[in-house]
């Protein structure tokens, strides 16, 4: 084992070694401003601190979309956006959940989904319809296979339209959505 760790440990670390410089003419990747994030993260988690104990957990109940919502969601989650360190995270369960995150149109066939996943979610709670299918229908509306939006099925409280919505018009969109008076209702007291 030695022997196999010796030629590495005298060599030294190549990640310590300074980047190469860029070819004459290129300039660097202009990067994301991460101010407006970083503020709109801090007043959410003093929001769910507020509100729920300090964690807010949500079920995402795909009914139906393209998926353009959802790489949105997934970016909330990445190291960037990071929703996880402001107390707000997704469960796997509705029974876990204090709101549900809807994406898609809501299919006929996804109809009897939806409507046990909402009664499975315990009371009070939240329903988030994101993007532009979970608020109206989107481009689907007028389609014989689809509802018009989650409306159709159940009483939506928050909409993030977009198609789809960056991920910092949801963080946006859930702070103001937590600081309205009518969630504000629907949050337990303890």
């Amino acid at each position: 084992m030695w022997e196999i760790l010796r030629r590495p440990l005298q060599r030294g670390s190549l990640a310590g070694r300074a980047a190469s410089p860029l070819p004459a003419g290129l300039e660097p990747a202009a990067q994301a401003a991460a101010a407006e994030h970083e503020l709109l993260g801090e007043a959410l988690r003093e929001e769910v601190r507020r509100l729920f104990r300090g964690s807010f957990k949500l079920r995402h109940l795909d009914s139906g979309s393209c998926n353009a919502c959802e790489s949105e969601l997934q970016a909330l989650l990445n190291p960037f956006h990071d929703l996880q360190r402001f107390g707000i995270d997704f469960v796997a369960s509705p029974r876990h959940a204090d709101g549900l995150l809807l994406t898609g149109p809501v299919t006929l066939h996804l109809d009897e989904a939806v409507r046990l996943t909402e009664r499975a979610t315990p009371r009070p709670r939240l329903v988030i319809a994101v993007g532009d299918c979970a608020c109206d229908g989107g481009f689907c509306r007028d389609s014989f296979a689809v509802h018009q939006g989650g409306e159709a099925l159940m009483p939506v409280d928050v909409k993030i339209p977009g198609c789809p919505p960056t991920p910092a018009a949801i963080l946006r969109a859930l702070l103001s959505a937590l600081g309205q008076d009518a969630v504000r209702a629907l949050t337990p007291r303890g």
